[in-house]
């Protein structure tokens, strides 16, 4: 045996996580609402085409596959941009459609807003999509409901709950590890929750985002540690094509918005190759597959003839 077979041998094995990116512009963000209407989207710089593309060529230099969260609205406007995450070898998941916090809107509105979404992706891929990840985390013990919608839908799993105390979402006490997390209506559906990490007996919030941002990346990279090595299990990190632009407009909005929004995004695409050198990353519905919570056979559509998924929905319905 040589010295790099001995080497091989002794070094630990990376545990793999999951990458995410949740695909949406810089005026979509919750804490920006102040600011933008909704009807005003259509008539904003549109920016995050640029930005996720920057995103696939760093991840392509470094042979990191993701799932990507694609936000409705958006891969109605940009659909080869969703082909070229599929075509880049990145899981396409769901974000829902117009990133409404989900306990602001009713069952039916966010039950069809979550159709619109997932089927109009999956006419653009030719495959299931099997994720999901609501608006600003807003799964809530006040919107627990969502996920008996996200079950009649088809999702196979979530990654929407966080395990922290905020003003906007998480549900303090949840469990951090994935597994499967019980409706009201007593199904169970995968879930893949949030990260957070341990320091002095409180939980801080590690999984990427403005958390990554504003926070010392050896923070971060301590706390991604601990759940990787001390309790080990994966974590999951995301980010947004917005955040790696420091050049996107400036919109007036209160001081902790600016804060949470603007913050260091002129230092996040370095930090972003950073974590991407120290951990070991892969789509998220691979990792749960690996954790035995997803079947390794979990069917997709086969792309025959060209068909579309509405064309074989359409068929499915009739048959």
């Amino acid at each position: 045996m040589d010295s790099k077979d001995r080497f091989a041998r002794n070094t630990p094995k990376k545990t793999v996580n999951a990458f995410s990116i949740d695909v949406e512009d810089y005026f979509q963000v919750a804490a920006l609402a102040s600011a933008v209407s909704r009807e005003s989207w259509s008539t904003r710089e549109y920016r995050v085409e640029g930005n996720t593309h920057r995103i696939l060529s760093l991840l392509d230099t470094r042979g990191v596959r993701g799932t990507f969260f694609v936000l409705g609205w958006v891969a109605e406007r940009s659909p080869a941009l969703v082909r070229s995450i599929a075509a880049a070898g990145h899981e396409i998941a769901c974000h829902g459609f117009s990133h409404q916090l989900i306990y602001r809107q009713s069952r039916d509105e966010f039950l069809q807003e979550t159709t619109r979404a997932k089927h109009h992706l999956e006419d653009v891929i030719g495959q299931p999509v099997l994720g999901y990840r609501a608006a600003s985390f807003s799964i809530t013990r006040d919107s627990l409901w969502a996920l008996d919608v996200l079950l009649d839908l088809g999702f196979a799993y979530d990654s929407s709950i966080f395990p922290i105390r905020h003003d906007r979402y998480g549900i303090p006490g949840a469990s951090p590890s994935p597994g499967r997390v019980t409706a009201p209506s007593q199904r169970t559906l995968v879930e893949f929750p949030m990260s957070a990490a341990s320091f002095l007996g409180i939980q801080v919030p590690v999984s990427g985002g403005g958390y990554f941002r504003i926070l010392p990346y050896a923070l971060t990279r301590a706390g991604l540690r601990q759940i990787n090595e001390r309790e080990g299990r994966p974590f999951t990190f995301y980010l947004h094509p917005w955040e790696v632009d420091p050049e996107q407009p400036r919109l007036k909005v209160g001081a902790l918005s600016r804060f949470r929004h603007y913050t260091n995004l002129d230092r996040c695409a370095a930090r972003l190759e950073r974590v991407l050198d120290d951990f070991a990353f892969a789509p998220m519905r691979d990792v749960l597959t690996a954790q035995g919570l997803l079947a390794a056979n979990t069917p997709a559509f086969p792309s025959l003839n060209g068909d579309s998924v509405a064309t074989r929905r359409r068929v499915s319905a009739a048959s």
